[in-house]
């Protein structure tokens, strides 16, 4: 019983055997936690990665499918507009005339000032007998067609047909070719050829390769110029034998890609095809995975920088703990579960603020991009809107005049056309003004000649409305520095909705104002029912209007044009109804801004 009892008591009083034990435990622990934070951090990691490259994967791909909707809206838009061209010139009474007469020494010079005058590839004038009698090209007078598609064809059906057809340059023609008829007799072919190689070389200055095919899918236009007359497939297929070696190394390296549309040039690339109304083309886009792996590489770099820092804090803490549990030792055990106790806690209540951190981050992220695209499409949407019905009422007065015979007139309506088309190409490249400064296209600009380019944009909205619009200028020029462009961008946004907010007014009534003070005043003014919220009035995606109606984005956008030009938009309800919008612009001052005095005009 005495033997026991001291066993009993030496066991609970040796602190050697209980430290020993506390340190094999807590050794184990540690490198059990170790391991666990390496297979976390891996996982992590792998999941970071498959999650951000689906996710650059598919935004790359919206942009890709946006730029071949936009190049192939340019293309339709060159077709349609060269299309019409042979069916003018072919009712031309001077080329009538001077192929009865088979008098053929002014034609050229027509056909090449007509070619400036509509932007053509090349014209030519056939005779009956398939010979070329007039061209913008004279190297090609004399040459006989007779046995050619375009020629054939247009005798053949007596209306305007398209052909493509093999050039000499290695490239192919695309023609539009109509025969002229006089009397009901055929006296030869006119033949336009559509400028479809100033946008193949346009689309060369992007990084992403581009391909139209035909209906048999042929390779007509390029940006590689060695893929032409190919098929699509053995285009892709010629590289040479380093490439194909790099190719076999490329699908090792890019184990964590989604899998390659295509390889082009021994890289892996994403293939977007989009549809052509037009005789069945297809336009095919390649782009570069280069992009998606630099992004995702930096959010992996940080990630692992991440996980390298919290290594480093865990190692530091666990070499402070182990000092403070070797300083401690000496000290009640108490005092050292208390201890342990806190430090548990604390790295908890740490790891827990971080993964909170980690989450908002993320959803921060996807709410700033989703929000950026919404406001990019709702722009590209209500600023082309304008140019679009502008472009329908002069396509049906035109379709009109040319029944009537009076093609001067039509063509002016067509030249208006083309001019709103620069104009929606100008929008377009401006529609980022919202969120940068601009300054790139600065120039003098008459406040009077902006305002009235505007009116007259505005002019078919303007004749379906009984408004009473009253205009009041100076005489003298109101010079102000700026970008024509997006000044009437902003002048035609508040004569819009000075429209929309008279709609429902009896007699409606806007008044467009300019005044030289200390600086250049714009004002429009309405007698509708006012604004009710000033202080919301210039936020984007505010509106007053109906669901469908409007995006809340034009006086958002005027007012960061005004801003980028230096001045300021403002509005103000009027005592007697209505509201007053006014925009205020600094006068150009030639020495300031870099430039020669301008004459009065």
């Amino acid at each position: 019983m005495a033997a026991s009892g001291r066993e009993i008591e030496h066991y609970p009083t040796d602190p050697a055997a209980q430290r020993a034990r506390a340190g094999a435990g807590t050794r184990l622990a540690n490198r059990l936690g170790i391991l666990v934070l390496l297979v976390a951090a891996v996982g992590a990691i792998w999941w970071t990665n498959v999650w951000l490259t689906d996710r650059f994967s598919e935004s790359t791909r919206v942009r890709a499918e946006l730029r071949s909707a936009l190049f192939t809206g340019n293309l339709l838009s060159e077709l349609q507009r060269t299309s019409v061209v042979p069916l003018l010139l072919a009712r031309d009474p001077a080329l009538i005339g001077s192929l009865s007469k088979k008098d053929y020494a002014t034609i050229s010079a027509r056909l090449i000032a007509a070619q400036k005058e509509i932007a053509v590839a090349s014209i030519r004038l056939l005779d009956n007998s398939g010979r070329v009698v007039g061209a913008t090209d004279r190297k090609l007078l004399g040459a006989n067609y007779v046995l050619s598609p375009f020629y054939v064809e247009a005798l053949r059906t007596n209306d305007t047909v398209f052909t493509v057809s093999p050039s000499d340059s290695g490239g192919f023609e695309f023609a539009y070719s109509r025969a002229v008829v006089s009397e009901g007799r055929s006296l030869g072919v006119i033949v336009v050829g559509a400028d479809l190689g100033r946008l193949e070389r346009s689309w060369g200055g992007i990084q992403d390769a581009v391909a139209v095919t035909d209906s048999s899918g042929q390779i007509i236009l390029a940006t590689e110029s060695r893929w032409r007359g190919r098929m699509l497939d053995d285009a892709l297929a010629v590289r040479s034998a380093p490439s194909a070696i790099e190719r076999a190394y490329q699908v090792t390296a890019d184990w964590s890609n989604r899998p390659a549309d295509a390889y082009l040039g021994g890289k892996p690339v994403m293939q977007t095809q989009t549809r052509i109304p037009f005789r069945g083309w297809r336009m095919t886009l390649f782009t570069t995975y280069d992009s998606i792996r630099d992004r995702v590489n930096t959010f992996l770099a940080l990630e692992i920088m991440g996980f390298a820092i919290l290594m480093a804090l865990g190692f530091y803490l666990l070499s402070r703990r182990a000092r403070v549990q070797s300083a401690r030792y000496r000290r009640e055990s108490a005092d050292l579960r208390a201890l342990n106790t806190r430090l548990t806690r604390e790295i908890a209540e740490r790891e827990r603020v971080q993964r909170e951190l980690r989450v908002a981050e993320q959803t921060v992220q996807q709410a700033s991009k989703l929000a950026a695209l919404g406001e990019m499409s709702a722009s590209v949407s209500h600023e082309l809107n304008q140019p679009l019905a502008a472009m329908k009422t002069y396509l049906a007065g035109s379709r009109l005049l040319l029944e009537r015979g009076r093609e001067t007139e039509a063509m002016t309506s067509f030249q208006r056309i083309d001019d709103l088309l620069d104009r929606m190409g100008a929008i377009t490249r401006q529609l980022k003004s919202y969120a940068r400064k601009g300054g790139e296209a600065f120039e003098p600009v008459d406040l009077r000649a902006a305002l009235s380019s505007a009116l007259t944009m505005m002019e078919p909205q303007l004749r379906t409305r009984r408004v009473r619009l009253q205009r009041s200028v100076p005489s003298q020029p109101v010079m102000v520095f700026c970008d024509r462009i997006r000044l009437e961008q902003v002048i035609i946004n508040l004569v819009r909705n000075a429209l929309d907010a008279t709609k429902s007014v009896r007699d409606a009534s806007i008044e467009l104002v300019v005044t030289r003070l200390s600086h250049a005043h714009l004002s429009v003014r309405d007698n509708g029912p006012g604004v009710d919220d000033l202080e919301k009035l210039f936020e984007p995606f505010w509106t007053t209007k109906s669901p469908g109606e409007g995006t809340g984005l034009g006086l958002a956008i005027s007012s960061g044009i005004v801003a980028d030009f230096g001045g300021r938009l403002t509005a103000h309800n009027r005592q007697g109804g209505g509201a007053v919008f006014d925009v205020e612009l600094p006068f150009y001052e030639p020495a300031r801004h870099g430039a020669k005095p301008l004459a009065a005009e």
